[in-house]
C-alpha cells in the first residue's frame, strides 16, 4: 500500500494518530522537503515518529517516483507532506502513478494553509482564487497572479497568495556540469512579496492600466501559521514592504474592499491603527497619492 499522509503545520505532533500509527509500521517512509517545510526540520520528526525518514527532494519527487512507488504493491510505503496531501499537485501525480501501476493507496488528510488561514477572522467561503507569487530574477518577472489578485478584488473575494520558497535549486553555473551544486534555500517574506506588488502597481499605472489596488490598500500577512510563534498583521501594503515579521513561511491575504462586520472585527486585533479608518482611507484615495511609491521600489528591490 502506498500511503500519503498529511502532517500539518506545526509540529510534530500535529501528525494525526491514524497518520502516525501507519507511517511506524511502513517499511520505507518519506519526507517530501519542497513544496513546504516544518520549523522542527528533520530530526524533531524522526525523534517523535520513533524511526528514519528519507529524505524526498523536488529531483526525486519529480523525476525518481519509480523509485519512492517501488514495491509499494507489497509492502508499505509512506509519503510524508506538510500540510494536506492535495495542497500541491505533485502529489496528485504520485497518486496517479500509483494508480497507473495499480498499487493501492490511500491518503490521510490533516491541517494546511488552505483553511489554517481563517485564524486570522477572514471567512474561508469568501475567498476567492489562491495566486502564488513567485520570486523574480533580473530578467523573468511573470506577473499573471497579479491579475488574479484584481480579478479576486473586482468580485469581492480575498485572495491567499502563497509565497515562493526555493529549497536544493541549482546554480545555473551548475547545470551544465556532471556535480550539481546548489543555491542556499530562500524563503519569501510578505516584505519581498509585498515589494513585488507595489512594483507592479507603479508599472502598470505608468501604463495607464486601471487598478483596484495601492501602496494604501490593507493586507494580512502571516507567519509560521499554526506554530507557537504564529505571527499575523493586518496592514496597508506600504507598511507591510518595510515590516519584518521573522523566519520562514509567510503567507500574504489581500481583503476584499468590503469585509462583513464579524471580519472586521476579529482582524482588528491584528492591527495596530484603526482598521475600520485604514479601510475607509483606502477606499477614499486618489490615484495621484496612491501610486506616490517610495524610492526603495526599484528593479533591485524586487529581486
Amino acid at each position: 500500500m502506498f500511503y500519503v499522509i498529511g502532517l500539518g503545520l506545526g509540529d510534530p505532533k500535529d501528525i494525526t494518530v491514524k497518520g502516525l500509527e501507519i507511517l511506524q509500521r511502513c517499511q520505507r517512509v518519506y519526507l517530501e522537503s519542497y513544496t513546504s517545510i516544518l520549523t522542527c526540520g528533520q530530526e524533531k520528526l524522526e525523534e517523535f515518529y520513533g524511526r528514519k525518514l528519507i529524505l524526498a527532494d523536488r529531483e526525486l519527487v519529480e523525476q525518481g517516483a519509480d523509485v519512492i512507488l517501488f514495491n509499494a504493491g507489497e509492502e508499505d510505503v509512506a509519503f510524508l507532506v506538510v500540510g494536506d496531501p492535495f495542497g500541491a499537485t505533485t502529489h496528485t501525480d504520485l497518486l496517479l502513478r500509483a494508480k497507473e501501476m495499480k498499487i493501492p493507496s490511500m491518503v490521510v488528510h490533516n491541517a494546511s494553509i488552505m483553511n489554517a488561514i481563517g485564524c486570522c477572522g477572514l471567512q474561508l467561503y469568501h475567498f476567492g482564487e489562491t495566486v502564488s507569487i513567485p520570486y523574480w530574477t533580473d530578467d523573468w518577472r511573470p506577473d499573471s497572479f497579479y491579475d488574479k489578485i484584481e480579478a479576486n478584488v473586482k468580485h469581492g473575494l480575498h485572495t491567499l497568495c502563497l509565497l515562493d520558497i526555493r529549497v536544493k535549486e541549482p546554480t545555473l553555473e551548475s547545470l551544465t556540469k556532471k556535480v550539481r551544486e546548489y543555491q542556499p534555500p530562500r524563503f519569501m517574506s510578505c516584505s519581498e512579496a509585498s515589494g513585488q506588488l507595489l512594483w507592479l502597481i507603479r508599472d502598470r499605472r505608468k501604463n495607464e492600466l486601471t487598478l483596484n489596488l495601492s501602496e494604501q490598500t490593507v493586507v494580512v500577512g502571516l507567519a509560521r501559521v499554526g506554530h507557537e510563534t504564529q505571527q499575523i498583521k493586518a496592514c496597508t501594503l506600504k507598511e507591510l514592504k518595510h515590516s519584518d515579521m521573522g523566519g520562514p513561511l509567510h503567507s500574504l491575504i489581500i481583503p476584499a474592499p468590503q469585509m462583513h462586520p464579524m471580519e472586521t472585527e476579529y482582524l482588528q486585533q491584528f492591527c495596530e491603527d484603526d482598521l475600520k479608518l485604514l479601510l475607509e482611507e483606502a477606499i477614499r484615495s486618489e490615484p495621484a497619492d496612491m501610486f506616490k511609491l517610495d524610492t526603495t521600489l526599484d528593479s533591485n528591490s524586487a529581486s
